[in-house]
């Protein structure tokens, strides 16, 4: 599911304030990173499975390894966790309305911070 209302994807900003942000909402980016791509996950262990929140990012200036880069956000996704398969993001997966009214309050509040100090 993709949460096109957030206009996250609108938003530049630099790598170490976007971490400092995720980590305060419990978004992990733990080793989901190469050099140009950063992906930061919630997970959500509800009565009808488990979801994983994501958002994503890739540099428009510098290297994520070093930890000097500006991230272009992306629009962020829901998924589904199948045993043992993965995640799926899948349009015609069915999502708890309950999630999904979390998960856009949470997207919310993190747009409030990152507007702070978007480019």
């Amino acid at each position: 599911m993709r949460f096109e209302n957030t206009n996250l994807e609108t938003f530049k900003i630099d790598l170490n304030r976007l971490d400092d942000v995720m980590e305060r909402h419990g978004m992990v980016r733990a080793g989901q990173w190469d050099y140009e791509r950063v992906s930061y996950d919630r997970k959500f262990q509800v009565k009808e499975g488990l979801y994983y929140l994501r958002v994503q990012g890739y540099a428009v200036e510098g290297d994520v390894d070093t930890f000097d880069a500006v991230i272009q956000l992306m629009v962020p996704i829901l998924g589904k966790y199948y045993y043992p398969h993965g995640v799926e993001y899948g349009e015609d997966e069915v999502y708890p309305t309950h999630l999904v009214n979390q998960c856009e309050k949470l997207l919310a509040n993190i747009k409030k911070e990152v507007e702070a100090f978007a480019e």
